[in-house]
């Protein structure tokens, strides 16, 4: 019982970065850009957030620092693709390698220890909060594993994603700025004869995008972590690119997605080395690629078609 309760645990703190960073690419590729830069958004927040709460020993600051880093990648990707219609895609790829190469440059030549930011002490970081009443009552059979593993013990950052997923929601399919956004990917032509400004709207959502991929970000540095290291996002930009399409761009389906990428992540780190019946020792590698196989999978439509917003990855060129 207690190792199913560590796993779904473990399972909801790992699945928090991808779910900002699906609901960031929602954001973007439902107003018609493709965003293959989320895993250069979310490194570039790592870093701005490790260094800054290195130096300031402030969390918040560092949070405000990640979202500014990822805001600013996001308004890179407008500038070359929204702006000048470049390639998508190309933009998106310089932006992940741009970060890949930066950010261990600037570690090494502001802190000097190898790319990484120095250790963080727990008044830099966003800490567990357990929620009042743990001890009275974590001996109840279910309820007690439920509440102390599951609801309590959770950083800051997971409770905010948790009230974050209903919000994006609302927003696209409720708000205003929603349906300009959904109008603008699926036929930006019409969108700009009822007066819409696509360029506007594109660059509202790559900036919405940014700050989700900066508490992402952010998350992985001085929560999840206690500094920024080389390359700490370790492809997850890219498996919420494959959740958001496994859940056909609507959210509530990618946070699905997340959650089952977390859930196999979580199973490599919890049984790494244990003995298994029959199978004897399970290497863990047959874990860890069980995300990336699914993400073959997912992508190449073996869990159904995903139909991407009909605008997504054509620059828009106003009609005159």
């Amino acid at each position: 019982m207690d190792q199913f309760f560590g796993l779904l645990e473990m399972t909801i703190r790992l699945s928090t970065p991808l779910i900002l960073a699906a609901l960031a690419g929602l954001f973007v590729e439902r107003s018609g850009v493709v965003d293959i830069s989320l895993e250069g958004k979310i490194l570039s927040a790592a870093f701005a957030a490790g260094a800054v709460a290195a130096v300031t020993h402030s969390p918040w600051l560092a949070l405000l620092a990640g979202m500014g880093a990822a805001v600013l990648m996001a308004m890179l990707h407008g500038f070359v693709s929204v702006t000048y219609n470049g390639n998508q895609l190309i933009s998106g790829l310089a932006i992940n390698t741009i970060a890949s190469g930066l950010t261990p440059v600037l570690g090494l030549a502001w802190f000097e220890q190898g790319g990484a930011t120095p250790q963080l002490d727990d008044a830099s970081r966003f800490r567990e909060i357990h929620w009042p009443g743990v001890e009275a009552v974590q001996d109840i059979p279910l309820i007690g594993h439920i509440y102390k593993n599951v609801i309590s013990g959770h950083s800051l950052l997971v409770y905010l994603t948790v009230l974050i997923i209903p919000l994006v929601t609302w927003f696209i399919y409720r708000s205003r700025f929603g349906l300009r956004v959904r109008a603008v990917g699926e036929n930006p032509h019409a969108a700009d004869t009822a007066g819409v400004s696509v360029a506007k709207v594109r660059y509202i959502a790559l900036f919405w995008g940014g700050i989700l991929c900066g508490i992402a970000g952010t998350f992985l540095a001085i929560s999840i972590n206690s500094g920024f290291a080389k390359d700490m996002s370790a492809g997850k930009g890219f498996l919420a690119l494959a959740a958001l399409i496994f859940g056909k761009w609507r959210p509530g389906s990618a946070v699905i997605g997340c959650l089952l990428f977390a859930f196999f992540d979580a199973l490599q780190i919890r049984f790494t080395g244990v003995s298994l019946p029959v199978v004897g020792i399970m290497p863990s590698q047959i874990f860890e690629v069980i995300p990336y196989v699914l993400t073959v999978l997912l992508v190449a439509g073996f869990v159904g078609r995903a139909i991407a917003p009909k605008a997504i990855g054509i620059p828009f060129v106003k009609s005159r």
